[in-house]
């Protein structure tokens, strides 16, 4: 929005001719009046940058929601490892994303695949990125980082999530990000010189970006470690594995859901843009729509597991309710800001269903994620990818992405299917990605037995072997020290 200028020489002639210095009190005043319009500029700035600080405070958040999360889901003997690497998965990140991810994502000026400035924060902030940006930033590449290791629970070795996540936060993930989300992104929206079919790719908040990135890398993880032992019988029948808490779940679901309303709506960066001047209706109207379609997505896509489930299994579970909303939430990332709100009823829908689908593809072919993340963030993900390119409206496109007149939108809402093809192309392309990085990793590592721990001890159970006691403390009947616990050593393969 442009300032309002004052001109002491247009000024000065309205004084009239009885003004002894018409001059010196038109320049006083249009002084002041440029200290106030200053004043507001700073002000505007102010409140957007703490609205995006405020954002990454809640998105980071959602490191706690995923801790408690994996902690639920995973048996109790195996909590204190799952906890650590979720600690991990934000230190780790938040030294590489500095040092290499943030340029790689966002060093401008660059080309289309790969960013090349900003290198441990060099030259920032600029006009175009603070702090507060990077910040915010982190919180993602490290909730991309935190998906994958709930794929890999209960068997991988400390030593490889400490280099999958580096290498994760620190280069595969910031790449596609800056595919999508840089300006000189070959497929971002934002390009100024060359869209993808004149659109480039809506994905707003990242159900391609954070969610495919995170789900397709824990897919390889698990599939190279193979499924935990007692997983599948000898006739290949599946077998549940219960996490050990349904509290820590529903307690990890409600802190992701909380931390969600900064990963969506946060992902405006700023607040205070009017889209006309003078009204009620401006961008702080898409952060409020952007909120509720999220709400709207995640509430339909947990009614429909809830249902879904009593009719295949004959249970109202609580943990399959908890994951069916998070797969809700990760479908509409990608569209919760061009979308109609009933729209987004549909979008969590069909997330449930792509949830349940993928769930039982996994037990056909004996594929264990105790966190079920790689089809949750995997297949609902991609399915958000498809939902934006066939209902983004025109006029919500628009706005928030502006300055291109006649850029295509959804091909059920009459605009076409050039939206529907760029971003076919984008699953296709971070499918290929992460397949051409996390999977050799996952590969190399096991190769140098590096990745999956030994049978004793994943039968001991790892807080026990690797971390030197359990999580909890029990105690037996007129004990009150509780049980003494002898030290076991890890047997195998080295730490």
């Amino acid at each position: 929005m442009a300032s309002p200028s004052c001109s002491a020489d247009q000024l000065a002639p309205l004084f009239g001719p009885n003004t002894t210095n018409a001059v010196a009190a038109a320049t006083y005043i249009c002084n002041q009046f440029s200290d106030v319009s200053n004043r507001f500029v700073d002000t505007a700035f102010a409140v957007d940058s703490t609205y995006l600080l405020f954002s990454a405070y809640l998105v980071f958040s959602m490191q706690l929601g995923f801790a408690m999360l994996c902690a639920g889901s995973v048996r109790a003997k195996n909590t204190m490892n799952i906890m650590l690497t979720n600690v991990l998965d934000a230190a780790a990140g938040g030294l590489f994303y500095y040092l290499f991810g943030f340029a790689f994502a966002f060093g401008a000026p660059s080309n289309g695949f790969i960013g090349r400035h900003f290198f441990g924060l060099r030259d920032i902030p600029t006009s175009s990125y603070d702090y507060s940006y990077f910040l915010y930033q982190w919180a993602f590449a490290i909730a991309a980082a935190g998906i994958t290791s709930g794929s890999i629970a209960e068997r991988t070795q400390f030593v490889a999530y400490l280099i999958y996540s580096s290498f994760l936060t620190g280069f595969v993930y910031p790449v596609v990000s800056h595919w999508f989300w840089s300006g000189d992104g070959w497929a971002s929206p934002t390009n100024t010189s060359n869209l993808l079919f004149g659109s480039g790719v809506i994905d707003f908040a990242g159900s391609g970006v954070v969610h495919m990135v995170g789900g397709i890398a824990g897919l390889y993880g698990a599939l190279i470690e193979g499924p935990r032992i007692g997983r599948f019988d000898h006739s290949g029948r599946a077998i549940s594995l219960r996490g050990h808490s349904a509290s820590l779940v529903v307690l990890g679901t409600f802190l992701l859901w909380f931390g969600w309303y900064g990963f969506n709506p946060g992902s405006f960066t700023k607040i205070l843009s009017p889209y006309t001047s003078g009204n009620y209706y401006g961008q702080w109207s898409a952060v409020g729509r952007t909120a509720v379609t999220t709400t709207l997505s995640g509430c339909t896509a947990a009614l429909t597991t809830l249902f879904g489930k009593r009719i295949l299994s004959g249970h109202w579970n609580v943990t399959d309710v908890c994951n069916g909303l998070l797969g809700g939430f990760a479908a509409i990332t990608a569209g919760c800001s061009v979308v109609e709100p009933w729209a987004a009823v549909i979008c969590g829908f069909v997330a449930a269903l792509v949830l349940i689908g993928c769930n039982k593809l996994a037990e056909k072919v004996k594929f264990d994620d105790p966190l079920e993340a790689a089809q949750l963030h995997g297949g609902c993900g991609a399915w958000g990818i498809i939902f934006t390119a066939l209902f983004a409206t025109e006029r919500y496109v628009n706005e928030v992405y502006p300055g291109r007149p006649g850029r295509p939108y959804g091909l059920f809402m009459g605009g076409g299917g050039r939206l529907l093809a760029a971003h076919i192309i984008q699953i296709l392309v971070i499918i290929g990605w992460v397949s051409a990085t996390m999977g050799p990793l996952f590969y190399g590592l096991h190769k140098l037995k590096l990745l999956r721990i030994s049978k004793d001890d994943e039968l001991a159970g790892m807080d026990l072997t690797r971390h030197g006691g359990f999580a909890y403390v029990y105690e037996e009947d007129g004990n009150k020290h509780g049980i003494q616990m002898r030290r076991v050593e890890p047997s195998g393969t080295p730490s």
